[in-house]
């Protein structure tokens, strides 16, 4: 079997477990239908998943040959994407399907101008795809009704049911609800492209595959922009502003980032011995991060503690105040992984104004994309911990 059939059979192969896991992630989310829980789960109940995991991986898919054809263009040695798939397991609550995609850059990208390219082409392919999805789902909105029946139970309130099920302190014992948050393009997009009367409350965008997978690609279109490191909004940023400026920019984002998404994550009502292991693996994330700005141990712990007493002290004193805790993971991973700063180009080439014009789309792009808290689950009074 020579090289060129080997890579085609492992980038053909993960693509496959990846549509599979993203078709069941889609069953479970729009119909509720999982194939641990779910008796009988049936090739229906898995093609139900078909709507969601197709516009979503069209999506990566646009994104990833975005970089990739770019690449291709420049000559630049680079793999097809490998699709990562995230493989549903019991017990491990709703997952999206997959972690992702990627191509690997086999040789070092030489120029700024380059860099610039192949960054800022996976994002605006990705996008423009989710803009045609999410405007086409606007549009083909179902009657409100359409919803019943995945929630049967909510016809004997009427089309007013969100005021009765939506409660906390009234939902039934045992009861989690997941509110799909949103960010500034989904609701100028809402207000453009869908007729209010139809338009789903945010506790049931869930149901609906082309609103959900849509929205899911601009969260992470706008990770992918964030203007950090290596990420394709670093690159776009350091093309824009240069070695200097774009690492005093990296930096300014990076540690509000850092310390909002690490707010509430260590809770102080934990066991002792629980609260002491996980204290000591953050703080050691957090001084693992603090190698991207200080050459010295001791600057490193010493801002690191002061991080982490802050957040602290802030949990302690404000223990409604929280953070999205479910992006620290990755937050953290590109401090110490993929760094903060940009490394500097071997040639250095000004940008062409429609470079400039793009790079300053992309960066509007992210921060009409920029969601916050994008999934948020409420536990029911009934079942909180006191």
């Amino acid at each position: 079997m020579n090289a060129r059939v080997k890579s085609f059979l492992i980038h053909g192969s993960l693509f496959i477990v990846t549509f599979i896991t993203t078709t069941l992630a889609g069953a479970e989310w729009t119909n509720g239908k999982s194939i641990f829980y779910t008796p009988n789960f049936s090739w229906d109940d898995f093609a139900g998943g078909l709507p969601y995991s197709i516009c979503f991986l069209t999506i990566l898919s646009c994104h990833e040959f975005g970089h990739y054809f770019t690449a291709i263009y420049y000559r630049i040695k680079t793999t097809l994407p490998y699709y990562i798939p995230l493989i549903p397991l019991p017990g491990f609550g709703l997952t999206i399907g997959t972690f992702g995609a990627l191509i690997r850059i086999k040789e070092r990208i030489l120029s700024n101008k380059q860099q610039f390219d192949v960054g800022i082409a996976g994002p605006l392919a990705g996008f423009v795809v989710a803009l045609v999805f999410l405007i086409y789902g606007f549009l083909t909105l179902p009657p409100p009704e359409y919803v019943f029946q995945f929630h049967p139970e909510y016809q004997q309130y009427g089309l007013d049911y969100a005021a009765h099920v939506y409660n906390p302190a009234t939902m039934p014992a045992g009861v989690v609800d997941v509110v799909i948050g949103k960010n500034l393009l989904f609701s100028i997009l809402e207000k453009l492209f869908a007729d209010p009367a139809r338009m789903p409350n945010a506790h049931e965008i869930m149901h609906y595959p082309f609103l959900f997978a849509g929205f899911l690609s601009l969260v992470f279109t706008s990770l992918n922009l964030l203007p950090i490191g290596q990420l394709d909004g670093g690159h776009v940023l350091y093309g824009l502003a240069g070695y200097k400026k774009h690492n005093i920019i990296a930096t300014v984002i990076y540690v509000p980032l850092l310390f909002y998404c690490g707010l509430g994550f260590i809770d102080i009502r934990w066991p002792l011995d629980n609260l002491i292991i996980i204290s000591a693996a953050y703080l050691f994330a957090l001084y693992r991060v603090m190698f991207n700005f200080f050459s010295k141990k001791r600057d490193r712990l010493m801002y690191a503690l002061l991080i982490f007493a802050a957040q602290y002290m802030l949990s302690w004193l404000y223990p409604a105040l929280q953070g999205y805790t479910t992006w620290l993971l990755f937050i953290l991973l590109i401090g110490a992984m993929v760094g903060v700063k940009h490394p500097p180009s071997l040639i250095e080439e000004p940008l062409s104004r429609t470079r400039k014009t793009l790079g300053w789309l992309a960066l509007l792009i992210f921060i009409l994309c920029l969601t916050p808290n994008p999934i948020e689950l409420v536990q029911s009074a009934a079942t909180a911990t006191p």
